[in-house]
């Protein structure tokens, strides 16, 4: 017997964005960490910087504002670091929780110097190789396993 009741969907995860800072878009050597300072249960663990895509905004031209604003600098950006296929990714991108979704892209600097100047209280530069010594956001340990895969075996 078949019914003609739709299946309830899945409602849709809000998009944000975020970047995997590097010093070199070519040959990275270190990543940006930013510490959250709040909200109380995130606050002391690490993450990409980035934020919500605000209505009528590309994900990219979001991601250029957040940077502006959380950071104080301008970026070029490199490549999207996409989430593979099965566990961690929905159709869009990385999934943080049932709330949101996160796409992810290589940058780099061109204009300013990082500073935590909202949303978070510190930053780090990690050398390659040490990217996994903070105590990053659970959603956000996947993806620093898939930036140390794709620069594995660069000098």
């Amino acid at each position: 017997m078949t019914s003609d009741v739709p299946m309830p969907r899945r409602p849709r995860r809000a998009l944000v964005v975020a970047a995997a800072l590097v010093d070199d878009l070519a040959a990275p050597t270190s990543l940006l960490a930013a510490r959250r300072s709040a909200p109380v249960s995130l606050a002391g663990r690490w993450e990409f910087p980035g934020g919500k895509v605000d209505p009528g905004e590309t994900p990219e031209e979001a991601l250029h504002r957040e940077l502006r604003e959380e950071l104080g600098v301008a970026v070029r950006l490199g490549a999207e670091v996409h989430a593979p296929a099965g566990a961690g990714r929905d159709d869009i991108g990385w999934i943080l929780n049932e709330t949101y979704v996160m796409r992810v892209w290589f940058a780099e600097v061109i204009h300013g110097t990082p500073e935590p100047l909202i949303e978070h209280d510190r930053l780090t530069w990690l050398p390659r190789g040490e990217w996994h010594t903070v105590p990053w956001l659970d959603a956000d340990v996947p993806i620093v396993d898939s930036l140390v895969a794709r620069t594995a075996g660069l000098r």
